[in-house]
């Protein structure tokens, strides 16, 4: 039974199979955090600045079976190949997550038998988590084969196309959606006569556009750039972001009639 799943960069799955590989497991060490911390003469101890997530080295043990002496030959230079890019990883048995990663480390395939190789090969996330296979753009039902079970998710519960000016937006992952790091998407049509603003009552951040907004206008906030149609209003706004914390996030909008506001991001786990 193959264990390790595999995505090209354009997160279409690779067939394993076609090069006579079996997963025996994906390895996830636990994370590791990168913490500032400084002293005051006079204080005890140390106190601490904050701290960040480090990347994280994934291992992958496979076991290749090839035909015969010279296809496995062959088929080793293709996973040398296979595995110089950049790629996404995954367990099977967790087809809801997948990790992006990229080979930086050697490895040396170790011959068993003249057909036959296994090989631990490290792999390095540099982000140091696991996101969701899919987005909030997807359709949030089991059905869709892209979410599963213990990812926070509830579909019956949660909606990411709201049209009140009050509602929660739920991060179903462990870490905040921060769109300086990671796609986020925010579209909202609607007319406003002098400003829009879209508050997180839940991080505090309040993201304000001093204009007009007509019904036929869309104003889109994607990752750090503020469009109107596609055109830059970045000198009309106040020039802050939105982030989702995990869990519930309480969303105001103000001084706009909501036609339609949607949210698309992915969840992002430990």
């Amino acid at each position: 039974m193959n264990l390790i799943s595999l995505f090209d960069a354009a997160g279409n799955k690779i067939d394993v199979a076609k090069y006579g590989l079996t997963g025996s497991g994906l390895v996830i060490p636990s994370p590791s955090y990168r913490e500032e911390r400084d002293t005051i003469p006079g204080r005890d101890g140390e106190i601490s600045l904050g701290r960040d997530l480090e990347p994280r080295q994934l291992r992958a043990p496979f076991r290749m079976k090839a035909a015969d002496y010279e296809d496995a030959l062959l088929l080793r230079d293709e996973l040398y190949a296979l595995f110089s890019k950049a790629m996404y990883i995954g367990e099977t048995k967790q087809p809801g997550k997948w990790w992006r990663i990229r080979m930086v480390e050697g490895w040396t395939p170790v011959r068993v038998n003249p057909w036959t190789y296994k090989m631990d090969i490290p792999f390095y996330c540099e982000s140091g988590k696991a996101e969701s296979y899919g987005s909030t753009a997807d359709a949030l039902n089991w059905d869709a084969d892209k979410w599963q079970w213990g990812m926070g998710l509830s579909p019956d519960e949660f909606g990411y196309e709201k049209t009140t000016t009050r509602f929660i937006i739920h991060n179903a992952g462990h870490v905040s959606v921060d769109p300086r790091q990671m796609p986020l998407v925010i579209t909202l049509k609607g007319t406003a006569a002098s400003f829009v603003e879209i508050i997180n009552h839940t991080t505090g951040e309040t993201f304000r556009y001093d204009g007009k907004l007509n019904a036929s206008n869309t104003l889109t906030i994607n990752g750090i750039r503020f469009l109107i149609d596609g055109l830059s209003i970045l000198r009309q706004t106040n020039k802050k972001l939105i982030t989702l914390a995990p869990g519930a996030n309480d969303i105001e909008v103000k001084g706009v009639t909501v036609e339609r506001i949607f949210f698309d991001f992915k969840f992002y786990y430990l």
